[in-house]
């Protein structure tokens, strides 16, 4: 227990420090979206490439991982999909609680694995997020956009452009073909991806909007459970049924620990959903997951 504190405390006090410096006005307000865009499309890409270009793809643990996965996004899209029937949510509102249930902050997540499991973490969890950004994406966009339909091709278009998915993409086509990362390219992608995770922290603080937890507190308290409790149990009940090895059984139920990703609020907001509701999950989530994901996985090391 003691190290694994010790292991994701600093996480969370970058967090913690985002949102003083943003509330400071520190650099100022323009400051906290160019780095969030540098992160997302330069910083964060880097890192996803340099650990899948080097990443041992012959894992024999692999395609299970791969499976669980997409197996346990399955089994929760469709509880999703059956409280949306019973319920009758509207779309704009059940965007936002699908967003809750199922997105994940990438930040958070690729911050922990690196500190409890170093590179070769870092490398499962990126082969996780190749798979998993993409379906929890069009997932999100179909729940935001159910009642008056969206076409295939906008669906899966910015999919295709997504910094994330192409990063993910080419470092494992990198990988394949062995052309390795010559020229001391290496250590450029480390040092681009470095500063990813700080950086990334930072500004996860900087959008936390604590004035949004008001008016839905049994929503928002309900929606931060499934995702921080109940999402986690089941995706180690997968990772039992498939057999997988601890470290990979650790890394999936951690990426399904984690608070959702506070870009889930401008993807509700272009699509016309609740914002408000989006925002009050947001918030919550990251700051009950202080106490959620070591608890999760302390339980899981049990």
């Amino acid at each position: 227990m003691t190290a694994l504190l010790l292991a994701l405390w600093p996480l969370f006090a970058l967090i913690v420090a985002g949102y003083v410096l943003r509330l400071r006005g520190f650099p100022d307000d323009a400051f906290w979206p160019g780095a969030e865009r540098l992160n997302y499309f330069v910083l964060f890409p880097a890192l996803l490439f340099n650990s899948l270009a080097t990443a041992p793809l012959d894992n024999p643990a692999l395609p299970r991982l791969g499976a669980a996965v997409l197996l346990a996004l399955g089994l929760a899209w469709c509880v999703l999909l059956l409280g949306r029937r019973l319920r009758g949510w509207p779309a704009a509102r059940f965007g936002a609680l699908a967003q809750g249930a199922l997105r994940f902050n990438t930040y958070l997540g690729l911050a922990a694995v690196g500190s409890l499991f170093g590179k070769d973490g870092l490398a499962l969890a990126a082969l996780m997020l190749a798979l998993m950004v993409p379906t929890v994406n069009v997932m999100s966009v179909w729940a935001l956009t159910a009642e008056r339909g969206i076409s295939a091709r906008s669906l899966l278009l910015p999919i295709a452009r997504n910094p994330l998915i192409l990063a993910c993409l080419a470092g494992a086509l990198v990988n394949l073909a062995g052309f390795g990362l010559p020229g001391g390219s290496d250590r450029l992608l480390g040092l681009l991806a470095a500063a990813s995770l700080p950086l990334g922290l930072l500004c996860v603080g900087a959008a936390l909007k604590p004035k949004e937890l008001s008016g839905e507190i049994p929503t928002l308290g309900w929606n931060s459970a499934v995702r921080l409790l109940a999402v986690p149990l089941l995706a180690y009940g997968v990772a039992a049924l498939l057999a997988l090895p601890a470290m990979e059984t650790t890394i999936l139920v951690l990426f399904f620990a984690l608070p959702t990703a506070p870009t889930a609020y401008v993807l509700t907001r272009q699509l016309g959903g609740d914002s408000h509701l989006m925002a009050g999950i947001i918030t919550l989530q990251t700051l009950l997951a202080a106490a959620s994901l070591p608890l999760v996985l302390t339980l899981l090391e049990g």
